[in-house]
């Protein structure tokens, strides 16, 4: 199985959607389909799964590997994949490193175990990513959460630590929902000796986030945008502004709507998006996560037609 050697987490990066059949078995077919079109969306450098957009946390080890390599089946001979090391653990942290480094990942995301919820210590921080570089030298993207979940925010300092001590982290992926912090991230982390690139996942305003001057994205409604996003990503490193707010001005429908309370449903909300796009048979997620009501279905049917990506005429998709 291919790996791409030397792989930098960088530039536009979709987390891919987990399709399912009615009886909540992973639709493989569809996922292939669904991967194979993000593959060939100019500008996107890489794709993610086993993370929140493919319903991680309700799927079993076994699971997690197979959607690895249908992944690996479907585009892993010329797009980079990225999978998520979802664990509260260290040491089942580890287990899901060396799984998906066999299974031909390219790069690891690793979660901040749920027990942060109520704190963390450096030492703790340290210790989790340790043991996932011991068996793996895969590049490794620390995921930043909101400031709002506490714990699970690592403090500055804390991941300047773990770049100094282990040198497989390359990037984060930004979610801390703070502006201020965002900012200071991406000019400290980027400035190291060893550059630690930032990876904003502030898909709500990304637009000012990447006027930020951070390397890349790393979202889940690249799942359904990603040629857009792929477009803001050059705008704005061309100093196109003008570009670029045009651009904003399309992807922005489909962030009030996907990114709306509760956020828990963001990613229900991209299955009926792409849906209503002809892109997916069916929008089944797995239990506790319900079938959304047919107005929000109506309001992402709105905003796609808002976005420029349904004609409201045909309900058929047009080129982006």
């Amino acid at each position: 199985m291919a790996r791409f050697a030397k792989f930098v987490p960088q530039g536009v990066i979709p987390a891919a959607l987990l399709p399912f059949q009615g009886d909540f078995s992973i639709d493989e077919v569809s996922f292939k389909s669904h991967l194979a079109e993000l593959a060939r969306v100019r500008g996107v450098t890489a794709i993610t799964v086993n993370a929140h957009s493919t319903e991680v946390a309700s799927c079993n080890f076994d699971e997690q590997r197979r959607v690895l390599e249908v992944a690996q089946d479907a585009v892993g001979d010329r797009t980079p994949l990225i999978s998520g090391i979802y664990a509260d653990g260290s040491l089942e942290a580890a287990r899901l490193a060396r799984m998906a480094h066999a299974a031909g990942a390219s790069c690891l995301l690793v979660f901040p175990p749920n027990i942060y919820r109520y704190g963390q210590r450096p030492t703790m921080a340290l210790e989790h990513f340790r043991r996932i570089a011991e068996v793996t030298d895969l590049p490794l993207i620390l995921f930043q959460y909101s400031v709002a979940t506490g714990g699970q925010c690592y403090p500055l300092e804390t991941i300047i630590s773990i770049a100094d001590a282990v040198p497989s982290l390359m990037a984060i992926k930004d979610g801390c929902a703070s502006p201020e912090l965002h900012e200071r991230q991406i000019r400290e982390l980027q400035s190291l000796a060893r550059p630690i690139n930032v990876l904003t996942t502030h898909s709500a305003w990304l637009f000012t986030s990447l006027l930020s001057g951070c390397n890349g994205l790393l979202s889940g409604s690249g799942s359904v945008i990603a040629e857009l996003q792929a477009r803001l990503f050059e705008a704005v490193r061309n100093q196109d502004l003008q570009a670029a707010r045009k651009i904003h001005d399309r992807i922005q429908p489909t962030a009030d709507i996907f990114y709306a309370n509760p956020k828990v449903d963001m990613h229900n909300r991209m299955k009926e998006a792409l849906v209503l796009l002809g892109k997916l048979p069916r929008a089944v997620v797995r239990p506790p996560l319900m079938k959304l009501p047919d107005a929000e279905i109506g309001m992402v049917k709105a905003a796609l037609i808002a976005a420029g990506l349904l004609a409201q005429d045909r309900g058929m998709s047009r080129v982006a």
